[in-house]
């Protein structure tokens, strides 16, 4: 055993000093006082010379700052710089175009939670608060879904004037310009607010709100731009829209053919410098009713009209509805969800320079600016649209699965009901937390590209998932559509999400990883943009610090891996009270192993890691879970620990790290080098993988929250438009649970009774009377099963309709419309 110590005691400080981060000079110092003990102490000393040898083999070129850079690191620059994959300027603008948060802390392998904590508690202005219970609520009130969708296929026009006199279009426009001048987290609440009650309603105000006319202008709009442009935007007296997509030119944005050509032409009676444009664009939503159409195209100056260069760039202009030569297309339809879409097509369409986006200087720049403001946009519209429907399917359909009875029982008692209850609650929870902490992230000035990718993509897939188990729970409710439906446009409209603003499948796969690896990961940027440094002292300068940083990280999250993965994350410093301790920790576990799989996986693969969009895939999902999960334990902070949310936070966590250890094993099986994955199998899974999906009994008590009125279901609730008015049905349903819940002890006794007495089969009033008679109930009971037989018939009623009702109004022009509207049918 003493000829053994002195290089356990090596390896032994090795690791605690790699675990801890510790400098290698402190390390080696600790080092040589253990060796200098193990020889003082008896051990072998032979095997102690020869361990201080092996050791200072090993630390001196490497403490020797001028020794490491010419014997290591010159050797691994030009190995590096062969390996290093190609950039194109576009990747390069998307990979610097945004900010890094706190997503980066989860790529470090040792999240600093202080950075996450500490962030303020997302909270609106007065202003803003008044607007949302003012001005928002009162257009929920107006809002009429199945009008919208099924009679008009548009927004009514007193909406259409009420959402322009109250500026919804111009909320994130600065005052000075006309605009409400509110925050990126007030943009969220609106449309989380507006989405559930009409996802039309919701796109049609944040359109304008997000990827569009107002936000370029506003970031590289020229004065004069700002001053025309924005208050007419603002006050609805333009109506914006943003041409991108193309046939040939979907995800791949960067390949759009729409070009314009500089050149001379006229411009209101003057002959000035300009662009001609040829366009074909599709998908733009608002096409059909936009004054004010923002367009990008490649520009061109092939007669060298503004300088040598001929292919100028990507550019961006704005061009009027009127220009000559431009034609808004007929509308598409995008699955029964009639918000205004369509194509745009142009010929020779000429604009002068001054309506490029920036003016002149911004000719070019245009996918530069797309990249730095798409990521705001894709923050909030979709995620706020997908949290507002997650949250308010989890309510209805908790109250619904209470009130709606089968075989004598809430539908909501059955297990079957009860799982798909608490996959709604838990994701609803997630979905929420998810959507504030990008919204949050952009109201504090952050450009955050990578959450708004994963807020994005887990935001609307589990919007979809939610409303596939809010539609197995009502049954034929959901899917017989009319006034009293409020699940099934929900339903038709899911996929929408999951299409616009970037594919899932593409965003999953190519973007999620693929910008997180190299945006958020502390040192591979500064490698590359060390590596391509022309001033070679420089370049081998900031590469060696970029280099060891790199390997000292590494090696760091190697230990960290194996050692919580030996420990089960049991042990180990954390934040957090009692209860979410043990959450830190699993989250430490698995950020050491995301950076352990996404270093191997770059010096391995190198730039054919790209290629490999299935392990970035899930790779990406490892990031996003970890992300989720991170916002869910901000949100319990920020609520302050509230002991009621425990099922749905644990739900939604369990859930969260179940799928991290699914792709990571997913990963881990398929890496390309199938040895290197049975190492790191061994790495990160020493004991295998141990985290479950979470147990029936969690989700028996996540689901019971939805069917009752608390604290948490209300903590759930806020921000919807729950108010019981005509025009919202989910409302009115949600209304009825604590009555209903009042009603059932009355109601048990009397059915009881009724069971258990001679009384031949009579209709309900029959009964009452009675069992009112017969003492079984007082007249003050029978006035409360009556009012909840009502609440019971409005919850489970569903429409029907004459056949010419359905008809397209097109197909039945000139017909004689007979007088019979729709009536409910139970």
């Amino acid at each position: 055993m003493s000829i053994a110590l002195p290089f356990l005691a090596i390896v032994l400080v090795c690791a605690i000093c790699a675990y801890h981060r510790v400098r290698l000079a402190v390390c080696a110092a600790i080092i040589a006082t253990l060796l200098a003990a193990c020889w003082l102490g008896g051990a072998n000393k032979t095997a102690t010379l020869v361990a201080a040898i092996l050791a200072g083999l090993v630390a001196f070129p490497l403490l020797i700052s001028p020794l490491r850079k010419r014997l290591i690191t010159s050797t691994l620059l030009k190995f590096y710089t062969k390996l290093l994959p190609p950039l194109s300027d576009t990747e390069r603008t998307a990979l610097e175009s945004g900010t890094v948060g706190f997503e980066g802390e989860l790529f470090s392998g040792k999240p600093d939670w202080n950075k996450l904590l500490t962030q303020p508690k997302p909270q609106l202005s007065a202003e803003e608060q008044a607007f949302l219970d003012g001005p928002c609520e009162e257009l929920c009130r107006m809002t009429n879904d199945w009008e919208i969708t099924h009679v008009l296929a548009d927004l009514p026009p007193q909406i259409w004037d009420y959402v322009k006199q109250h500026k919804f279009f111009g909320l994130n426009i600065p005052k000075e310009y006309g605009g409400l001048g509110f925050s990126a987290l007030m943009n969220h609440k609106v449309i989380q607010k507006l989405a559930p009650m009409s996802s039309v309603l919701s796109s049609t105000v944040g359109v304008p709100n997000s990827l569009g006319p107002a936000e370029l202008l506003m970031h590289y709009g020229t004065d004069d731009q700002k001053r025309y442009y924005l208050p007419r935007l603002a006050d609805g007296r333009e109506i914006p829209c943003f041409a991108l997509t193309g046939p040939f030119a979907g995800s791949d944005a960067t390949s759009i053919p729409d070009y314009g050509i500089v050149c001379s032409g006229e411009w209101n009676g003057a002959k000035v410098l300009g662009i001609r444009l040829t366009l074909n664009k599709r998908y733009i939503t608002l096409a059909p009713v936009a004054t004010l159409i923002g367009v990008a195209f490649r520009m061109y100056d092939p007669d060298g009209l503004l300088g040598d260069k001929k292919d100028i760039g990507i550019s961006l202009a704005l061009v009027p509805r009127d220009a000559e030569g431009l034609i808004i297309g007929r509308r598409h339809f995008p699955l029964n969800t009639p918000f205004q879409n369509g194509p745009i097509l142009g010929k020779d369409v000429f604009v002068p320079l001054s309506q490029l986006i920036g003016g002149e200087d911004c000719a070019g720049q245009g996918w530069r600016m797309l990249m730095e403001c798409l990521s705001i946009g894709r923050s909030i519209t979709l995620p706020s649209t997908a949290s507002g429907g997650a949250k308010m399917g989890a309510i209805v359909t908790g109250a619904y699965a209470r009130i709606r009875k089968q075989f004598g029982l809430s539908i909501g008692r059955f297990e079957g009901v009860e799982e798909a209850l608490a996959r709604i609650a838990g994701r609803a929870y997630a979905t929420s937390a998810l959507s504030e902490a990008t919204a949050a992230a952009v109201a504090r000035g952050e450009n955050p590209a990578v959450p708004s990718t994963i807020a994005k993509y887990h935001c609307t897939e589990m919007g979809r998932e939610v409303s596939r188990d809010v539609m197995d729970i009502h049954g034929g409710k959901g899917i017989i559509l009319g006034p009293r439906n409020y699940a099934g446009r929900s339903w038709q409209a899911s996929p929408i999400m999951i299409t616009v603003e970037g594919a899932n499948i593409m965003t999953r796969s190519l973007m999620i990883f693929g910008q997180g690896a190299i945006l958020c990961h502390p040192w591979v940027m500064k490698e590359m943009k060390s590596a391509q440094l022309e001033d070679p002292k420089q370049r081998l300068e900031q590469f060696d610090a970029a280099l060891f940083g790199h390997i000292s990280y590494a090696l760091s999250n190697a230990v960290r891996s194996w050692w919580f993965g030996v420990s089960g994350s049991f042990v180990g410093a954390a934040p957090g009270g009692d209860y979410t301790k043990r959450f830190y920790r699993k989250l430490n576990r698995y950020s050491a192993a995301l950076a352990v799989m996404a270093d191997t996986s770059m010096l391995l693969l190198g730039g054919k890691l790209k290629f490999k969009e299935s392990l970035s895939g899930r790779l990406g999902d490892v990031l996003s879970q970890l992300y989720i999960a991170s916002a869910m334990l901000k949100r319990y902070e920020d609520q302050g620990r509230p002991a009621a949310d425990h099922p749905l936070l644990a739900w939604a966590f369990h859930d969260a790290i179940h799928k991290i250890e699914l792709a990571l094993s997913g990963a881990l099986r398929n890496f390309p080098i199938r040895p290197v994955g049975w190492l790191l199998w061994l790495l990160i899974f020493p004991w295998g993988r141990r985290a479950e999906a979470p147990s029936d009994r969690l989700g028996h008590r996540a689901a019971s929250l939805l069917m009752t009125p608390c604290e948490a279901r209300d903590r759930l609730a806020e921000g919807l438009f729950l108010e019981a008015c005509e025009n919202n049905p989910a409302g009115r349903v949600n209304s009825y649970l604590p009555k209903m819940i009042l009603a059932e002890p009355v109601e048990r006794k009397f059915l009881k009774a009724l069971k258990n007495s001679d009384i031949e089969a009579l209709d309900f009033p029959a009964q009452l009377d009675e069992g009112v008679r017969e003492g079984w109930i007082t007249a003050d009971e029978r006035k409360q099963l009556e009012e909840l037989r009502e609440m019971t018939l409005d919850t489970i009623m569903v429409d029907d309709f004459e056949s010419w009702e359905l008809r397209s109004a097109g197909s039945r022009e000139g017909e004689a419309s007979p007088p019979k509207s729709h009536r409910a049918a139970a």
